[in-house]
């Protein structure tokens, strides 16, 4: 399982200009840095990290499809 590179993070936050909050930048960085584009893959890797989890929580996400409506909504 992949595991998120929160510096990593950092730096691509930094580099990038993305209207939302971390969250967005989060999913941006999954499909930029690890070339991840399925919902299905992200929840996974998601909700294998904690700070990610929380994210996830936070926005009532509890399931690959919620994750799906979530992206094409924005």
């Amino acid at each position: 399982m992949i595991k998120i590179n929160w510096q990593e993070y950092k730096e691509f936050k930094k580099s990038i200009h993305i209207h939302g909050d971390n969250f967005d930048v989060l999913l941006a960085f999954l499909k930029s840095y690890y070339n991840i584009t399925s919902p299905t893959n992200m929840y996974d890797i998601l909700c294998g990290d904690e700070l990610a989890l929380m994210m996830l929580k936070k926005r009532d996400i509890s399931d690959a499809q919620s994750l799906e409506t979530y992206i094409f909504k924005r």
